[in-house]
């Protein structure tokens, strides 16, 4: 058994004194950085690895597209939302002091700026570079009669059936155009008059968005654009109209729906008719292409009750996420080395009971993508449905993602007589209607299904496991920052505790009695829960550094996160700052605090890493005084430093109290901090600049540093297995 380590008390003695605010004449714009703006210089370190020749050219194609569908979610989400409230006359200033309308103006600003340079990175660097590489991207014009021919015959096969052309007249109605679908606008003329028509004709979304041209040149591969092939065969649709103008655009709708669960007396109803709503949400963009047509424009900008502030004219491509077929092409010198996750020792066992005594035998932290998702939480879950000593089952899920083996696991449990209890959390945003069918599978099985608390969004990434033995019932814990979802767990970096320490799984026993039933504890000692007791609790642990730096002992702060614009937690640490704290924050997003202030926030650095994998982990470190900084309080868990994590979600946050995983912990958050290829240094000003390492080593960035070791850890594990003695004392 492990030794367990008693958590430091974070309350003061009596000597203590709640450390003071050092007053700093700064106004709110000078203290803190726009979230919005924030968020698109992230985007634009997203698009940076498309433009990054040291990136492989087929993964570039992915990152453009990655860009691409950000930046759709974007007006969802933040612009839909700061709309809504200038059309309601509503004018709450964000944390830099601006107006929503001002908001909207700096986005405007910055989207054009980084829509004008996703084109050129396209159409300047990434096409002639797979032009070098026998992969040309090409317009009709480009192809000759003969590919012409077979285009043609692909189109008239594969396309044109599936084809709806919808006209406007006073017999047809301007159709519903759905979100983010590219649709060809089309002015028509008909015989013998001057009137102008308009049409419009979907892309289909079933069908692939680049469409492979065969050529009789080995080892090349040609494409043509489905709406360029569309374009040019319009005539078939409209025979003996006169087609005047083709012009491509794509609308974003507004996904920022308000809802009020106080009054709905069903949820899950209430969430399904907010996505039969949001279908037809008002239009917050309207992306076109070069050279519009100005009748047709204006049109659609009346049909639609668009200003010219809505409207963004694209010299490119108006969706590069329909690159992926090609970046999808059987050529690996283009990609990313293959990688296949590690599986730690501890979990190499095919009996899969022999799980528990590695859980029982020591704790576990599991670092995903690099240590195997499927070979340890989701064996964890499939082992606790089929062993009979298991008598119940309890886990949260936020977006678990299609064809689920942790569904399938939990209904398995149930249909087995195991008490199994899940939390779907239906107002997981873009993931509700996926959820909701997993709701009503589970609910069908006789799983006990429970949605959460009213007005809080359940985001914690915790399962519970009880299991009969010998010595009576034992409890099995798996806390993670990333959600249980295979799919993501291969290019998302998350941790995972595996534990049954008494002290963590009696917590998480009265965690899940909060999440469904009326428990109102608030005394955690060992967990840090939202938003019961984990603001005030980190603020306390940022005072106690403060009162060690001023004690004359060692005082530290690293925080690694997704974003971070809680402003309490920021003005925390420009007084730690201060006061002598040294503070390294790992925000791979946005970042509402500003580092590096003089008199402000001079010991703070903010960096982002960006690469191969999206960096999700959360983990949190305080020195605590240690001599040793491993001697530090280490946690991970579920939640960022934002306000709705904090105050308006219920996350779940643990310590790590084995001192080697707590070793693990320390190295690692100096790898990221030292990291000198893919981190990128906040500006005081907000602004970010990517750190050129002159290091050797530096090229290869932590992400294939942690890559390597796991490899090496691997190589000596099979040496270890292959030398081992058998029964007979020989060499297997």
């Amino acid at each position: 058994m492990t030794k367990k380590i008693p958590a430091k008390p974070l309350a003061r003695s009596k000597k203590q004194r709640k450390p003071k605010i050092i007053e700093h004449p700064l106004s709110s714009e000078t203290e803190f950085t726009s979230r919005e703006t924030g968020w698109l210089n992230f985007n634009r370190r997203v698009l940076f690895e498309a433009e990054d020749s040291r990136t492989p050219l087929l993964e570039r194609l992915k990152f453009l597209g990655i860009c691409n569908s950000n930046l759709d979610e974007f007006f969802m989400k933040r612009v839909g939302g700061l709309k809504r409230q200038v059309a309601y006359g509503i004018s709450p200033k964000s944390s830099d002091g601006k107006t929503p309308m001002q908001q909207l103006v700096e986005i405007r600003k910055n989207v054009l700026q980084m829509t004008q340079a996703q084109a050129e990175c396209f159409s300047k660097t990434l096409k002639p570079s797979l032009k070098e590489k026998n992969i040309f991207l090409v317009k009709w014009a480009d192809l000759n009669g003969k590919e012409k021919e077979q285009a043609q015959k692909y189109y008239l096969k594969n396309v044109f059936p599936v084809l709806t052309p919808l006209s406007v007249d006073p017999g047809h109605p301007f159709p519903f155009i759905s979100n983010l679908s590219i649709s060809l606008g089309v002015t028509l003329k008909a015989p013998n008059s001057d009137e102008k028509m308009f049409a419009r004709v979907k892309v289909p979304q079933v069908l692939a968005s680049w469409v492979r041209i065969n050529t009789d040149v080995p080892n090349e591969y040609k494409f043509i654009s489905l709406v360029n092939l569309i374009q040019e065969n319009l005539g078939d649709l409209f025979p003996s109209m006169q087609v005047l103008e083709v012009m491509p655009f794509r609308l974003t709708r507004n996904a920022d729906m308000t809802r009020d669960e106080e009054d709905a007396e069903d949820l899950l109803e209430m969430i399904e008719e907010e996505l039969r709503l949001r279908r037809f949400a008002e239009v917050v963009r309207i992306e076109h292409g070069p050279n519009p047509d100005p009748w047709m424009l204006k049109f659609l900008m009346e049909e639609l009750e668009l200003t010219d502030d809505d409207v963004y004219e694209l010299s490119s491509e108006l969706d590069f996420t329909g690159l992926g077929v090609i970046a999808d092409l059987p050529l690996p010198q283009l990609k990313y080395e293959a990688w296949s996750p590690v599986v730690p020792t501890a979990f190499l066992d095919e009996d899969p009971t022999q799980i528990f005594n590695a859980i029982r035998h020591s704790d576990h932290l599991l670092h995903h993508p690099y240590e195997s998702f499927s070979a340890t939480v989701e064996k964890f879950i499939r082992a606790s449905a089929e062993d009979p000593k298991v008598l119940a089952i309890k886990m949260t899920l936020y977006r678990t993602g299609d064809n689920s083996p942790f569904i399938k696991s939990l209904i398995r449990a149930a249909e087995m007589g195991k008490q199994v209890v899940c939390l779907v959390e239906l107002k997981a945003r873009f993931d509700e209607e996926r959820n909701i069918y997993w709701a009503q599978a589970l609910e069908n099985a006789g799983v006990h299904v429970v949605y959460g608390i009213v007005g809080l969004k359940t985001h914690a990434k915790t399962a519970l496991v009880v299991r009969q033995e010998t010595e009576g019932l034992r409890c099995y814990a798996h806390i993670g920052t990333g959600n249980y979802n295979v799919m993501t767990s291969r290019f998302y970096t998350d941790m995972g505790l595996l534990t049954a320490r008494e002290e963590i799984t009696n917590e998480l026993v009265e965690f899940f009695h909060y999440l469904t039933g009326r428990s109102l504890k608030n005394n955690y000692k060992y967990l840090m829960v939202a938003p019961v007791n984990m603001f005030s609790q980190f603020r306390a642990m940022i005072d106690r550094e403060i009162e060690h730096v001023r004690q004359g002992r060692p005082g530290m702060i690293i925080a690694k996160m997704n974003n971070m614009e809680e402003n309490d937690i920021s003005m925390a640490l420009y007084n730690a700052s201060q006061q002598g704290v040294q503070i390294d924050l790992i925000v791979r997003g946005f970042c509402c605090l500003r580092p590096g202030v003089k008199g402000l926030s001079e010991r703070i650095r903010v960096m982002s890493i960006i690469g191969r994998f999206l960096e999700h982990s959360r983990i949190f470190y305080f020195r605590n005084g240690a001599v040793d900084p491993v001697d530090g309080e280490f946690y991970i868990g579920s939640a960022d430093w934002m306000y709705r994590n904090l105050h308006a979600r219920v996350e779940c946050v643990v310590p790590v109290l084995d001192r080697s995983l707590r070793e693990k912990l320390w190295e690692l958050l100096q790898g990221y901090i030292k990291d000198q290829r893919m981190s990128w240094d906040m500006n005081s000003d907000g602004s970010y600049q990517q750190r050129k390492g002159s290091d050797k080593g530096a090229e290869l960035g932590i992400q294939q540093v942690l890559m390597n070791l796991a490899k090496q850890k691997s190589v000596i594990m099979e040496e270890s297995s292959e030398s081992a003695p058998d029964s007979t004392g020989e060499k297997l």
